[in-house]
């Protein structure tokens, strides 16, 4: 699987195009995370010679959900999110928009709703979802092979923050527990912020 981030995107969070096929084919890709505009997304994607068949939102907050809907009535692209996070994207309060600037921004549900242990088929390539509840009821991880995506549940040097719509500090703390669980060698790829091993995000925090 190849990654890349497509930063900076809208309010400084990363927006990750995962790519699966060989070089010289026609290839598969997903967007996780959509801050960065329908645009600059759709050139990169069309530069590497792939077709966007997946938008996956790790969490339902403002920020990382900028172009969902333009990325999805430009493609067949289908957007998947946990379903304790759906209601989230046609409601300004709950994604925080109105929290920050006082107004109201909707965004449409999604197409396909996840569960922990879900899996998403990127081309011949699979993300297994793992929930990790606390900076929101449905925030999500994605692991394939040595990369996990974590969305604004753990940081290189931090963790989302929990006083918002659906965070609670205790779930959050348990969410970060349960990834001890994981190879420590993993690379994570947050919400904000670089890379980092999740064993030192996690030694940092724990």
């Amino acid at each position: 699987m190849e990654l890349y981030n497509l930063f900076p995107g809208s309010w400084n969070s990363n927006c990750y195009v995962l790519i699966s096929g060989e070089q010289g084919e026609k290839r598969t890709a997903a967007v996780v995370d959509p801050s960065a505009d329908k645009d600059t997304i759709l050139r990169f994607i069309q530069g590497k010679n792939a077709v966007l068949e997946s938008i996956i939102l790790t969490h339902g907050h403002f920020d990382h959900v900028e172009s969902v809907d333009t990325l999805r009535d430009a493609t067949d692209a289908v957007v998947c999110i946990h379903k304790d996070d759906n209601e989230m994207l046609s409601d300004g309060r709950k994604n925080a928009y109105a929290f920050f600037f006082g107004e109201d921004r909707r965004w449409r549900p999604a197409e396909r709703l996840l569960e922990d242990g879900d899996q998403l088929s990127v081309g011949k390539e699979t993300l297994k979802v793992i929930s990790t509840p606390g900076h929101s009821k449905g925030s999500i991880c994605l692991l394939c092979g040595n990369i996990l995506i974590t969305g604004d549940t753990i940081f290189a040097n931090g963790y989302g923050r929990y006083d918002l719509h659906g965070g609670n500090p205790s779930t959050l703390r348990d969410s970060l527990l349960g990834l001890r669980k994981l190879d420590g060698n993993l690379t994570i790829y947050p919400g904000h912020g670089e890379s980092a091993r999740l064993a030192d995000a996690l030694d940092r925090l724990l």
